[in-house]
């Protein structure tokens, strides 16, 4: 297979460890036969420097000739978020990229590996209750409508300050990200808990209206409703009885946010964004992260695995993918791990020989 990759490294840690996660797509390339072409296309603030635009539309040219993206993070220290070179930096970056490539579905997996179960901040009983059971769920994000998407504006009215921002859905934006939950179900535990806040916003009546008549074509898939609020609560109670979870973009922005917490580091947590022709960004859910910027002890996980996500959604490379999730989670099992993993720091591996074990995994 030959597959064109558009890198964005970006800042920060980003291109450290997307150099080591290519590293692991070509040892994925050489065991598996395949070949990848990388398209580098620069992003953030290292975009800023050459083109005084955070995403500039030579790196826009780059991604509409790949066959899918791989994004690594942005921005810059939060000292110097007055400078124009990180102003807005991920509003004008990320922000453009997904409106541009029209990428209005996402979805996190989150995932609590037994040999981590010590790194999570909930007690071990609640991420896993049983032996047979641990948390893994997926969390689909509406990307391109509600609040971030309407309209904003700022007046003073009769001598008083008034601030508003408009919540827009339409049924269209709300069947796509639907389909796309109910059939990553139909490969899973066959459950979709939609989450809205229905008892309140007219937005999430409709939401739930139409997640309701999606249902109906998916009868293999068990649907039920969650209000937010409560969503949230549950995530921490019993975050183990979720199976695929939907939302809106505040509330996905919110919950996955949280999530993430759950396996004890955001440097575990991929991301996929995705257009309703399945073309895609691939992305650590975490930050640019400047202060171990170049130090070399950054956790490559979560990038490594949103390259595994890119093999599996936009390749249909799933044994690749699968290959490069079992080589990870070997590596963490046998301790090797970051930094920000590490029970005593002095035992902890740099981002170059974690790895350096999963590609030895991979290639054995």
């Amino acid at each position: 297979m030959d597959k064109k990759i558009a890198v964005l490294a970006g800042d920060g840690i980003g291109p450290e460890v997307m150099h080591r996660t290519l590293r692991v797509l070509e040892a994925i390339a050489e065991k598996c036969h395949h070949h990848f072409d990388y398209l580098v296309g620069k992003i953030g603030g290292s975009a800023y420097d050459v083109y005084q635009s955070h995403c500039p539309d030579e790196t826009l040219r780059v991604c509409e000739a790949a066959d899918a993206v791989l994004f690594g993070s942005v921005g810059g220290p939060v000292a110097l978020q007055h400078e124009p070179k990180w102003k807005d930096c991920e509003k004008n970056s990320i922000l453009k990229l997904r409106q541009h490539l029209k990428l209005s579905i996402n979805i996190r997996p989150v995932t609590i590996y037994p040999a981590l179960l010590e790194n999570s901040p909930l007690k071990a009983h609640v991420i896993q209750p049983s032996q047979l059971s641990v948390v893994d769920c997926l969390i689909f994000r509406e990307l391109l409508g509600g609040l971030y998407f309407g309209q904003h504006e700022r007046v003073i009215a009769q001598g008083v300050r008034v601030a508003r921002d408009e919540c827009v859905y339409d049924e269209q934006k709300i069947s796509t990200i639907a389909h796309a939950a109910f059939r990553a179900s139909q490969l899973r535990q066959k459950r979709v808990c939609s989450v809205d806040k229905a008892n309140v916003l007219a937005t999430s009546q409709l939401w739930r209206d139409v997640m309701n008549e999606i249902a109906k074509q998916y009868t293999d898939v068990e649907l039920t409703h969650m209000l937010v609020d409560n969503c949230a609560m549950q995530l921490v109670l019993n975050p183990a009885q979720f199976d695929v979870i939907v939302t809106e973009n505040m509330f996905g922005d919110i919950l996955s946010d949280l999530a993430s917490a759950l396996p004890g580091s955001i440097g575990l947590m991929p991301s996929a964004s995705l257009n309703d022709q399945g073309f895609g960004l691939y992305e650590p859910s975490g930050g640019s992260a400047p202060d171990i910027a170049g130090k070399g002890i950054a956790n490559p996980v979560a990038q490594i695995l949103s390259a595994a996500m890119m093999l599996r959604y936009a390749f249909d490379l799933s044994a690749e993918a699968q290959l490069i999730e079992e080589a990870v989670k070997d590596t963490m099992t046998r301790g090797i791990v970051t930094r920000d993993l590490a029970k005593d720091p002095a035992h902890a591996v740099g981002t170059a020989a974690f790895v350096d074990a999963v590609c030895a995994y991979i290639l054995s």
